[in-house]
Parts: C-alpha cells; structure tokens; sequence
C-alpha cells in the first residue's frame, strides 16, 4: 500500500462511497475533518490501486483508529498493509468483521489486550420500508432534556456499552455531551416530561446516517423505548432527505429491536477498542 496524500482526498471519498454502508465513520471524518492534519478524528490513508483505480484504503484517525475498507484484500495483502502502518500506535480498530479480523492479525494484535473486543451485527434500512407505530411518546433534542440525566445515561453508555472504567466514562461522557449538544445530533424520548432512551447519529451523510449512542436504563427496558426512539429519530430525518440508516447492535434485544422497524443484518462489525495504546507490528 502507499501513503495518500491529501490531493488523493476526492478520489478516497469516491471509493469509500462505493462501499458507503460500513465507511460512514471514515467519510465522515474525512468531510469534517479532513487528511493529515492534527485533529483527533482527521485521517491519515493508504492506498492500494490496480491500474490507477483504488481497490483498497486504510484509514487511521490522528488519535489511532484503524478502519480498514479492503474487501478484496487477501492474506499477503493485509500483511503489506501492516508493513506499510509498521509502527503507528492505534487507539483501536473498527469495521467490517472479516476485514478488521484480518488487519489485527496481520498487524500482530489480534490478542492485544482490549477494553472490549467484540462482532456485532450490522444491519441497514432503507427509510422507505420503517416501521413507525403511533403512540403517547415523543422525542425532544438533547438539549431539552435534563443536563445531569442524560450526562448520567452517557455515563452508563460508557461503561456498559464500551467497557470503559468510571473515571474514563466520565471524561468521555464530558466530551461526548459536548459534541452532541453542539451538532444537534441526538434526542431524547419523553412521556410527558420523563425521559425515557436516547438515540442519535454518530455518523451522517447526504441521504445516509448512522445510528449511535442508544441507551435506556435499566428500570425502563424492555418496554420497546429505544426501538420508539430509534424509529421516531428516523423519520424524522426521512422527512428531511434521508433515505438510508445503517447501525451495529451491541446485543440480542437490541437486534430485535431493530428488526421490528425494519432493519435487516447485512453482515458482521467488529468493535476493538485497546486497553492502552497498541503499536502495529511489522507483519
């Protein structure tokens, strides 16, 4: 693989979008923040090409995920791959099952240690085939709801969904409201005025979003709020272009859940989040 630069950025956006469904946490990255610069989420790429077409594009952000989209890849491919990355310390690595599986091994980190290292289903909807019942609740932005409950929901999101210990669920729940409130990107379902789940996007694209950051406490589950909150946040946002959500379900019930609106698994994600910065090996 080689090293893209940052006038590969177009040619990059169009690959990835050919593969739009498991590359909306790299495209959007790539829109907002841009290659090769210092912000957190900005990509670093590496192509592989056949005839001056891309067939293959590593993403690493500053702050270390990898998210490989190299479906065609074969073993002695990924082993370039991990070659070319040889020494980059990752945060983590996100993505298609079979892909990431193949990079972490390649790379010698298939058994680094990990907060939670896990495959989920993934699972796609076109809005035009959701699921919406009528009932007495409602979503509300974010920003309307109570400060400390939904910081304190993000909190339990942290170290239930993700693994995390109390003091990292805490400063990352700090940011994570923060974002949130600023790109207006999640919402709260109420009865009345008692919150009930949360839902949002963690990723969004012209006529695509992702769905990220689902959560219910415990005393309300299982009485079909976060599916409500899921499917009212998605028509919602049919009603203003969107044609198309995509998400990864972290458990049974909530696969379940998003079958009842209309979701359908296209296939595995794998969720590797490292304890501690992993360096990639040289394969």
């Amino acid at each position: 693989m080689i090293r893209a630069g940052a006038q590969d950025a177009p040619r990059i956006a169009a690959f990835l979008d050919q593969h739009c469904d498991t590359s909306m946490f790299a495209l959007t990255n790539l829109a907002q923040h841009g290659m090769d610069n210092d912000h957190p989420r900005a990509l670093r790429c590496w192509l592989h090409q056949i005839g001056g077409d891309i067939t293959a594009v590593l993403s690493i952000t500053t702050e270390g995920m990898a998210m490989p989209q190299c479906p065609t890849f074969s073993v002695d491919e990924w082993v370039q791959a991990a070659q070319s990355t040889a020494g980059i310390p990752l945060i983590g690595i996100i993505g298609p099952a079979t892909q990431a599986r193949a990079f972490a091994a390649a790379a010698g980190l298939a058994h680094a240690p990990a907060s939670l290292n896990q495959d989920e289903p993934f699972m796609a909807l076109d809005l035009a085939d959701l699921v919406l019942t009528v009932d007495h609740t409602r979503i509300i932005p974010l920003s309307g709801a109570p400060r400390q409950t939904v910081f304190d929901w993000m909190v339990a999101y942290q170290t239930e969904a993700l693994g995390c210990a109390l003091p990292e669920a805490q400063l990352r729940a700090e940011h994570s409201l923060a974002a949130y409130l600023a790109a207006g990107s999640h919402v709260v379902l109420v009865s009345g005025d008692t919150p009930l789940a949360m839902t949002g996007f963690n990723a969004r694209l012209p006529g695509i979003v992702q769905i990220g950051g689902v959560y219910t406490p415990p005393d309300l589950r299982g009485r079909g709020h976060a599916r409500r909150a899921v499917a009212l946040h998605l028509a919602q946002a049919r009603a203003a272009g969107v044609t198309r959500a995509v998400l990864f379900s972290a458990s049974e019930a909530a696969a379940r859940a998003y079958h009842a609106i209309g979701f359908r698994q296209t296939g595995d994600w794998t969720l590797c989040l490292f304890d501690g910065l992993q360096v990639v090996q040289h394969g």
